[in-house]
């Protein structure tokens, strides 16, 4: 039997992680978010984290969508 992790359970990332992979300063990140490349969660303590499955989808070149017709 497989689990498919719901979106609590999937690894998150920092901006520091995110622009590490993307080779960009950690402000580039959040403004990616701001302006909607990248959905952010936010924490309690308001700092943004971002879903690996999705930041690895955008490093592709694939939309989170793209492949599921």
């Amino acid at each position: 039997m497989t689990t498919t992790p719901t979106p609590q359970s999937a690894p998150l990332l920092t901006p520091a992680e995110v622009a590490s992979m993307f080779r960009v300063d950690p402000k580039t990140v959040t403004r990616w978010a701001k302006t909607g490349k990248l959905t952010s969660i936010r924490t309690l303590g308001g700092h943004r984290r971002y879903q690996e499955a999705e930041v690895r989808a955008l490093l592709a070149g694939v939309s989170p969508g793209d492949g599921l017709a």
